[in-house]
C-alpha cells in the first residue's frame, strides 16, 4: 500500500519515500490488527442490522418448526414399520403390507411438506439477506462520502474496494447461508431432543455425553481461528491495494523496468495472505470432522444401549432405529454449526474491517450560512494563517511542525495569481485551504470579507471551480462529464462550454458526438482532450474563483494556445489563482507569488521579480538557460 497523495495531485510532505511510508503504514494496520476486538459486540452490532427484517425472520423460523417438524416425525412412523415387519416375523404371522404401504405414503406426504416450507424458507431469507447487506452498503458509501481527507491519505485505494467490496460480499454470503442454516438447525436440534425423550429418556442421555464435548470442540477452535480470519481479510485488503496501485501505473512500471520487483512484492503479499488464509481455514476445517467424530460415538452408544433394551424388552426395535436415525440426525445440524462457525468467523473479521470505517471521525456537519452566496465578492485575504497537515505536532507559539507558519497576503477581486515555487513549498496547500480540504490551524482566510469558517464548505467550494493537472472524467457521456460542472444545465448551455474550451471540434468528430460515452479513465480519448473536457467543466460551471492547477501540463502546443485563450476570456473579472511550474504562461498575471517551505518569499509582477535578481529570477533563468 502507498500513500496517497493530496486531494489535487500533490505529494503532502516529502519526509519519506513512498516504500517507507508503504511499510510504516502496513506497520501501523499490523498493530491495529493484533488488538483484541470484541468479537461479541461486533456479532451484535452486526445483528442489530437485522431488527428491521424481525417479523420476516420469525415467519423464516416459522416455517423452518414446520419442515423441521414434518422431518422429526418421519423416523418414528418408519419405526412403527419396523416394528409391524419385526413382530409378524417373530409371530410366523402373514406382513401387513397395506399397513406398510400407509406409512409409505404419509411419509411421502410428510417429505413434501417439510420440502415446500423449506422451500418459502430460503425465498424469505434471501431477501432478508440481501435487504441487510444493501442498508450496509449504503451506509458504508455515505461514510465515505463524509471521513476527512486525511483517511483517504492513509488508506489505500484497494484496501478501500476490498472493504467495500469483498467485505460486503463475505457479510452477505454468512446472512444468506450462515442465518438460514443455524435458525434450521436449532429448530432441528430442539425437535430432535423432544422427540428422544419422548422414546426413551436412557438413550437420550447417552446421546448428550457427546454434545457438550462438541459444543467445547467449536469454542475451543473458533477462539483461536478467529485472529487468522481478521488478518486473512487484512492482508486481501494490502493485496488490492498493491494490485490496484500496480495496474494503475502499469504503463510506468514497465518503463522503469519493475515488472520483477512489483511481482516480488506481489509474491510477499500473496504469501502472507495465504498463511492467514491457510491457518484460519485449517483450524475452521478442523471442525466439522471433530464434531461427526464425537457424533458417531454416540452413535456407537446408542446402538449398544439401544441393542440391550430391545432384548430385555424394555423398548420396541422400531423405537431403536427411530433413535438411531435420530442419533445422525442431530448429528448433521451440529457439523452444519461447526460449519456455520467458519462462516460466522469470516463475516465477523469483514464486519470488524467496516465498522472499524463506520466508526472513523467525520467532518463536522455544517448548516448552510444565511449569507447570500451570489453577493460575495471574489476579493480573498490571508490573515497570519498556520497550517500543518499533521496538526498534533505544532506549537502554537512558535508554529514548528506548521507547513505554512505565518501566510498574510490580501487578493483583490478580478486579479490573476500565479502561484510558484519548488516542489513542497506548500502551494497546492495553499488550494486545499481555499477549497476547506483541510481546515487552517490558526489565523483566518477570508473570501469577499467573509471568514470561509462562517460558511459550510458547499457553499466554500460552490465559489470555487477547479482545473488539475490530473484529469478526472467519470464513465459517462461527454456531455454528463462536462454538465457535471452546473446542476441541471441545458444542452446548449453544454455546447457553449465546450466551444469555449475549444473542445467542440473534436467532440463533434467522435462517432456518437456530445452523446460518445468514455471508457474506463477515458482511455477512449487522449490526454489533451481529457483536459479540454475538464476545462470546460469548469467554464460551464461560472464561478466566481477559478483554481488551475498547472491546467495545461498535459496539452501540446497549438491545444496551449487554444486554451490560453479561452482561459483568458474566462479569467476576465475573475480572480483566478493558478499554479504554474512553466513560468512562460504565467507572465501576464497581475501578481505571482514565490513560495518556499510555506512562505511567500516575493511577490510582484514578472517584471518586477526578474528586477530583484532572487529566487525568481534564477528559477526563471534556469528554464530559459538555452
Amino acid at each position: 500500500m502507498r500513500r496517497r497523495k493530496g486531494p489535487i495531485g500533490k505529494p503532502k510532505v516529502a519526509q519519506k519515500g513512498n516504500e517507507a511510508k508503504a511499510d510504516e503504514v502496513i506497520e501501523e494496520e499490523k498493530e491495529g490488527a493484533s488488538k483484541k476486538v470484541d468479537f461479541k459486540k461486533t456479532l451484535l452490532r452486526l445483528a442489530g442490522y437485522l431488527k428491521p427484517e424481525s417479523k420476516k425472520l420469525v415467519a423464516v423460523a416459522v416455517f423452518a418448526l414446520l419442515s423441521t417438524l414434518f422431518n422429526v416425525l418421519s423416523p418414528v412412523i418408519l419405526g412403527s414399520a419396523t416394528t409391524s415387519i419385526f413382530e409378524s416375523v417373530t409371530r410366523g404371522l402373514p406382513i401387513d403390507f397395506t399397513f406398510i404401504g400407509q406409512v409409505v405414503m404419509i411419509l411421502v406426504v410428510l417429505y413434501l411438506f417439510a420440502s415446500f416450507f423449506a422451500f418459502i424458507q430460503q425465498y424469505l431469507m434471501a431477501g432478508i439477506s440481501q435487504r441487510t447487506v444493501a442498508t450496509l452498503r449504503s451506509e458504508l458509501k455515505g461514510k465515505l462520502t463524509r471521513v476527512p481527507l486525511q483517511y483517504y491519505d492513509q488508506h489505500s485505494t484497494g484496501d478501500l474496494l476490498s472493504r467495500a467490496v469483498n467485505d460486503i460480499d463475505n457479510i452477505n454470503n454468512s446472512l444468506q447461508q450462515g442465518l438460514s442454516q443455524i435458525i434450521t438447525s436449532s429448530v432441528t436440534v430442539v425437535g430432535i431432543v423432544v422427540m428422544m425423550l419422548l422414546i426413551s429418556p436412557l438413550l437420550t442421555l447417552v446421546v448428550f455425553i457427546t454434545i457438550p464435548l462438541s459444543l467445547l470442540a467449536v469454542r475451543f477452535i473458533a477462539s483461536y481461528s478467529q485472529n487468522y480470519f481478521r488478518n486473512q481479510q487484512k492482508e486481501l485488503g494490502h493485496l488490492n491495494g498493491h494490485v490496484e496501485e500496480m495496474f494503475g501505473g502499469h504503463p510506468i512500471v514497465k518503463a522503469f523496468g519493475y515488472e520483477e520487483q512489483a511481482i516480488e512484492r506481489f509474491d510477499e503479499m500473496n504469501e502472507r495472505l495465504y498463511e492467514a488464509g491457510w491457518r484460519a481455514q485449517f483450524l475452521s476445517g478442523i471442525m466439522m470432522p471433530l464434531v461427526i467424530f464425537i457424533g458417531n460415538l454416540g452413535f456407537v452408544f446408542v446402538s449398544i444401549v439401544g441393542g440391550l433394551m430391545v432384548v430385555n424388552g424394555s423398548i420396541l426395535i422400531g423405537n431403536v432405529q427411530a433413535f438411531i436415525q435420530y442419533t445422525q440426525q442431530i448429528t448433521q445440524p451440529m457439523g452444519q454449526i461447526a460449519s456455520i462457525a467458519t462462516m460466522i468467523q469470516n463475516a465477523i473479521a469483514s464486519a470488524e474491517r467496516i465498522f472499524s470505517l463506520l466508526d472513523e471521525a467525520e467532518e463536522k456537519k455544517e448548516e448552510a450560512s444565511a449569507i447570500d452566496i451570489e453577493a460575495i465578492r471574489g476579493n480573498v485575504s490571508f490573515h497570519h494563517l498556520g497550517f500543518g497537515y499533521d496538526a498534533d505536532t505544532f506549537t502554537a507559539s512558535d508554529g514548528d511542525g506548521l507547513l505554512i507558519k505565518d501566510l498574510h497576503l490580501d487578493i483583490e477581486e478580478g486579479q490573476t495569481v500565479a502561484i510558484v515555487g519548488p516542489t513542497g513549498a506548500g502551494k497546492t496547500t495553499l488550494i486545499n485551504l481555499l477549497m476547506r480540504f483541510y481546515e487552517i490551524n490558526r489565523g483566518q482566510l477570508r473570501i469577499g470579507g467573509v471568514d470561509s469558517t462562517n460558511l459550510s464548505r458547499e457553499q466554500v467550494r460552490s465559489i470555487f471551480a477547479m482545473v488539475l493537472q490530473d484529469t478526472w472524467l467519470f464513465s459517462g457521456t461527454i456531455q454528463e462529464n462536462i454538465g457535471y460542472g452546473k446542476k441541471n444545465a441545458t444542452v446548449e448551455e453544454i455546447q457553449a462550454a465546450a466551444r469555449a474550451a475549444y473542445a467542440d471540434d473534436f467532440i463533434r468528430a467522435l462517432p456518437d458526438g456530445y452523446k460518445t460515452v468514455l471508457q474506463e479513465e477515458a482511455s477512449n480519448i487522449s490526454q489533451g482532450q481529457k483536459q479540454l473536457l475538464t476545462i470546460a467543466r469548469a467554464i460551464i460551471a461560472d464561478p466566481k474563483i477559478l483554481l488551475l492547477d498547472e491546467a495545461t501540463s498535459s496539452v501540446d502546443t497549438r491545444t496551449e494556445l487554444q486554451i490560453q485563450k479561452a482561459m483568458q476570456q474566462l479569467m476576465k473579472n475573475r480572480t483566478s489563482f493558478v499554479i504554474a511550474h512553466r513560468l512562460s504562461t504565467i507572465k501576464d498575471a497581475d501578481v505571482i507569488l514565490v513560495m518556499n517551505q510555506g512562505d511567500i518569499i516575493e511577490k510582484g509582477t514578472h517584471q518586477e521579480l526578474l528586477a530583484l535578481r532572487g529566487f525568481y529570477a534564477d528559477l526563471y533563468q534556469s528554464q530559459f538557460a538555452g
